[in-house]
């Protein structure tokens, strides 16, 4: 993997083992802050608002993505755990080929972005059924995603956060990465 931050990470990820990056807790406020633009109002009218027509939708998170698809939104990419807000629950139901990885909570799995890349090079909609939690996959996703794309996911108790993916976002996101530990 060529966004870990340490030259050992590096060696492990050749030899394809499953590693995984810890969220340290010097990054935790720094990503409580929305990475695009933060939608309080989440209707549908005002969400089609923020969608073109050509857009690549992603979503990360199980309300937000049954919401998109109870809304008539397909994503294109879907990442769910089974979980909102630490209660179990069911994931929300697609037509979707699925995918699935482990990625436990507070960390990103090799294997979740080997399937976030994958998921990107099938034909869509796929969905990722993650075992561990998801939170933390928007920040591969913007990475990894096409230039088309917007990737919708929820800020608890605030809202709806939309991440149209730029050169910017996906630096960003590489700099992020790149300080897990």
């Amino acid at each position: 993997m060529q966004y870990f931050g340490s030259q050992a990470k590096r060696r492990n990820a050749r030899r394809n083992c499953i590693i995984s990056l810890k969220l340290p807790n010097s990054l935790r406020d720094e990503l409580k802050t929305p990475l695009g633009i933060l939608l309080k109002d989440t209707t549908k009218e005002n969400i089609s608002k923020h969608i073109s027509k050509n857009s690549y939708i992603i979503t990360v998170g199980d309300a937000t993505t049954e919401k998109m698809l109870n809304y008539g939104f397909i994503p294109s990419l879907q990442i769910v755990d089974g979980h909102e807000k630490r209660g179990k629950r069911t994931p929300p139901h697609s037509t979707a080929t699925i995918l699935y990885c482990d990625n436990p909570a507070a960390q990103i799995t090799t294997q979740s972005i080997d399937a976030i890349k994958k998921a990107l090079s099938s034909k869509p909609p796929i969905q990722i059924l993650v075992n561990g939690e998801e939170d933390l996959l928007v920040i591969p996703v913007c990475i990894f995603a096409p230039e088309n794309s917007l990737v919708l996911y929820g800020q608890p108790n605030e809202g709806l956060v939309i991440v149209p993916i730029t050169q910017e976002i996906r630096n960003k996101t590489k700099n992020l990465l790149n300080r897990m530990i």
